[in-house]
């Protein structure tokens, strides 16, 4: 990996690091604890739900890829299935293009315009860092739930496998 000497490509070294420790978690997770009361899957599930969302620049028109739900949207309501590894590796594969395109792209007239919702009124820089907040708050969680299931859990991981 090349030294990062723009805010974007800064920015993806941190924000695809964040994604390639999701990426890790996952794959480190035996099969035999994906479906449990440990909800290993569903907070998975979550954060790529929500990466997915806050990499959207219109969140009043954003849809998950087909064969993923909106259930986010409603609190305390899981999905009707349980997503396998292999599709929620697929939709986190879609969350780190969509986050490599969107951070390649801006300029900075776009880093400080505004994204906003119901909730938030951020602009699209700080979106990106929540974004990125969010997914390692989650990260900390399935490593944790990994230690105490098998105890080990993936490493650190310091700069994006890919550039920007």
């Amino acid at each position: 990996m090349k030294k990062a000497t723009t805010i974007n490509e800064s920015i993806w070294t941190q924000f695809g690091a964040s994604l390639d420790m999701l990426e890790n978690a996952i794959k480190m997770c035996p099969d035999e604890h994906w479906n449990t009361h440990l909800d290993f899957w569903y907070t998975t599930y979550h954060c790529i739900f929500w990466t997915d969302y806050f990499l959207t620049t219109e969140p009043l028109s954003f849809a998950p890829p087909q064969g993923y739900t909106l259930s986010e949207y409603e609190p305390d309501k899981k999905p009707d299935i349980v997503y396998s590894k292999a599709a929620l590796m697929l939709y986190l594969t879609h969350c780190r293009n969509k986050a490599k395109t969107l951070i390649a792209g801006l300029t900075t007239e776009q880093l400080s315009a505004r994204w906003i919702n119901e909730y938030k009124d951020y602009a699209m820089l700080e979106v990106l860092l929540y974004n990125m907040r969010h997914v390692q708050h989650h990260v900390a969680q399935l490593n944790l739930l990994l230690r105490q299931s098998i105890n080990d859990a993936p490493n650190w991981v310091s700069l994006a496998k890919d550039e920007c």
